[in-house]
């Protein structure tokens, strides 16, 4: 037993040197994680003669536990109010950020990389979508989370990865009668929770036993269960879930508060980490070319789809070269969608590898060219004097 609290206490070490790592970089931290997971492993492989324990039993129980808490979170965090008054325009962005990288990486991938068919197709899903966790953290740091315009963005982020969610589920998961009843039970649950639990949670909010999470935990355990039952991702129903619940679960911040902290706190470390230790960097740096066509392929495709739909809705030239740029971003599901493959035999390490350096670097370089160069200031002036308007 004492194996397993030492292996433990290598990992939340691990998670600790990560947090403290993006801090001083001022990075997200699943993307220091995902890079600590990385160097972590390959110095324990190459210079210590051991392993992570990646493939324990506990350990991908957690990391599987930090997946769908994340994914439920990104969902329950979509504003109502928003979707319904820009939806076209949210959707549309939206739309066209998942389904033209998702197209031009996956041919990218068959055509010139010389992939399988699978392999092509979950590069395609993998490179399609939008880091949730990096575009609402430039939004809160910039302050345009409070305007229209970031709401809006968030709103088409959202949309981005429920089509990656979606995708990801019809074309890897084979279509059975197991299929078939998990489909109808998810409906069901997605039909009446968004009944039952504004009820539940106003009877027993704010107990000290936490009865609102043991709640939440539940049905995204049941359908977790469901889902990896009939061949599928556990990952899947939970951001479905999430999106349902986004108008009451979603508007208790203080509920959503007390969630992150037990997700980013304990969990998703594990996910994160576990996700870096299975990238070899041997596989990199000996195919730097494969790694370029992946990360140009996802910029010049999402640029093809993004960009000239925030034009048509009249976006002004930094606000539109701002919002692709964002939409360019990929980290978390991105991340889901490969080791996914990793996982199920669709990609071998070396296309693991090479999708998650590519992510990676989308999660990097668009991020810092946006905020370096096109922050639409002009929308926080027009804020703060909405502000100044109030306080009179």
């Amino acid at each position: 037993m004492h194996e397993v609290w030492a292996i433990t206490a290598v990992w939340i070490a691990l998670a600790l040197a990560a947090a403290l790592i993006a801090g001083w970089l001022r990075i997200t931290t699943a993307l220091s994680e995902i890079i600590v997971g990385i160097f972590a492993s390959w110095i324990a492989t190459q210079f210590l003669g051991i392993n992570l324990g990646s493939d324990l039993e506990w350990i991908k129980f957690l990391a599987g536990a930090g997946a769908i808490a994340l994914t439920f979170l990104a969902g329950a965090e979509l504003d109502p109010d928003i979707l319904r008054t820009r939806f076209k325009e949210a959707t549309v962005i939206g739309i066209l950020s998942f389904l033209a990288p998702f197209l031009g990486c996956a041919a990218a991938s068959y055509y010139i990389l010389g992939w399988d068919e699978r392999a092509s197709w979950l590069a395609g899903v993998a490179l399609s979508t939008t880091s949730v966790a990096i575009v609402y953290a430039v939004m809160l740091e910039l302050g345009l989370n409070k305007t229209a315009f970031g709401k809006t963005i968030l709103a088409a982020t959202f949309i981005t990865d429920l089509g990656t969610v979606i995708v990801l589920g019809l074309i890897f998961s084979p279509f059975t009668y197991k299929t078939l009843i998990f489909v109808i039970v998810s409906i069901v649950f997605f039909i009446i929770l968004p009944y039952i639990t504004p009820r539940f949670l106003k009877k027993y909010e704010n107990r000290p036993s936490e009865i609102e999470a043991k709640y939440l935990f539940l049905f995204l355990f049941i359908l977790g269960a469901l889902a990896v039952w009939s061949e599928s991702e556990a990952v899947l129903p939970a951001y479905v879930m999430g999106m349902v619940l986004a108008g009451t679960v979603g508007r208790d911040h203080l509920f959503i508060r007390r969630l992150r902290t037990l997700t980013f706190g304990l969990l998703t470390p594990f996910y994160f980490i576990r996700a870096g230790s299975y990238v070899s960097i041997p596989a990199i740096y000996t195919a730097p070319i494969p790694l370029l066509i992946l990360f140009m392929s996802k910029l010049i495709t999402k640029s093809l789809g993004v960009y000239p739909s925030t034009k048509f809705y009249r976006y002004e030239k930094r606000e539109a070269v701002f919002t692709t740029l964002l939409m360019s971003t990929g980290l978390t599901f991105g991340s889901i969608a490969a080791i996914y493959g990793l996982t199920n035999g669709i990609v071998d390490q070396m296309q693991y590898s090479l999708l998650i350096a590519a992510i990676i670097g989308s999660a990097i370089i668009p991020t810092v060219i946006a905020t370096t160069f096109f922050i639409p200031y002009h929308l926080l002036s027009k804020r703060e004097d909405q502000l100044r308007e109030k306080d009179k």
